[in-house]
């Protein structure tokens, strides 16, 4: 099993990002502190993936690649979600996958 390991890179855009929302907040630009979190927790979560790819790399002498695929809780999508999924092998249905998001949200509120 591999467990994920706080790296450098994490420690250094997750201080980078409290810099930049302390700096942001005295400016008073809440738009952009939101752009820029949300590109920071895309590529943390990216990276979060890199020890399993190795791993994966290793045992099974294959290449990998992380596709990130990312619903919203009431099943927004990114722009480069479509193009995302369709990397991914198999038929995937855009408004299935928002369905089953929409629905898990539902289930934890309830």
């Amino acid at each position: 099993m591999v467990q994920y390991r706080l790296h450098s890179v994490d420690i250094f855009l997750l201080t980078l990002l409290l810099v930049y929302i302390f700096l942001e907040l005295l400016c008073d630009g809440a738009v952009e502190v939101i752009i820029i979190i949300i590109i920071i927790i895309i590529i943390i979560i990216i990276l979060k993936y890199k020890d399993l790819t190795i791993e994966i790399q290793r045992m099974q002498n294959v290449k990998t690649k992380v596709i990130p695929v990312i619903i919203g809780a009431t099943g927004t999508i990114s722009k480069l979600f479509r193009k995302n999924v369709s990397n991914i092998p198999g038929n995937h249905e855009v408004k299935q996958l928002q369905k089953t998001a929409i629905l898990g949200t539902a289930h934890i509120l309830r």
